[in-house]
């Protein structure tokens, strides 16, 4: 685990310890100290912290015009134990809410596991965005499940077409455009 990195192609394009309006403006970072862990697994030290000792994130790219962020996310989604989802939402989510971004793409493909329960958080999330929405980027399979499973779906877009993009090969004004491209399509053919 302390091989996967957070993707750093992108930051030509952003980088959040620069971003004054971000949750990580002004952090540092080692390359070489590995202290971060998920259960007994030392992932690589780029990925932020905000709160959960499971769940780790890097936001890849906020863009307070557009009015969109993207997050990926490492490790173990657990609601139920260790309350993720209210972490994220007041220590991140909150603040970029706050400052405008109301269309969010979560990149799940290192989310190993979800355990969620209550949906209080997730509705919040979605109620306090105007127009906003939360698209999930290929979160596993058995995740994307769990997540059904606890009604988390009607807060988070999921599924096909979403959960099999090869999303490095855009930038991130290029990968909103598809996805809102993709969530035009799937919206129209619900109609």
């Amino acid at each position: 685990m302390q091989d996967i990195e957070p993707y750093y192609n992108w930051l030509e394009y952003y980088n959040s310890e620069e971003d004054e309006l971000s949750p990580f403006h002004g952090m540092e970072y080692s390359e070489f100290e590995f202290s971060k862990t998920i259960y007994n697994y030392f992932i690589h030290p780029q990925w932020d912290e905000f709160g959960s000792s499971t769940l780790y994130l890097k936001v890849l790219f906020a863009d307070y015009e557009q009015e969109f962020a993207i997050i990926e996310f490492i490790g173990e989604w657990n609601d139920s134990l260790h309350n993720d989802i209210m972490y994220l939402k007041r220590d991140v989510i909150d603040i970029f809410i706050n400052n405008g971004i109301k269309k969010y793409i979560l990149i799940g493909e290192n989310v190993l596991n979800a355990h969620c329960t209550e949906d209080d958080y997730y509705e919040e999330w979605i109620d306090e965005m105007d127009d906003g929405w939360i698209v999930c980027l290929n979160f596993r399979e058995h995740v994307e499940d769990e997540m059904i499973a606890a009604h988390i779906d009607q807060y988070l877009l999921m599924g096909a077409p979403f959960n099999n993009i090869n999303w490095r090969k855009f930038n991130p004004q290029t990968l909103l455009a598809l996805v809102e491209g993709m969530m035009q399509k799937r919206l129209g053919a619900a109609v």
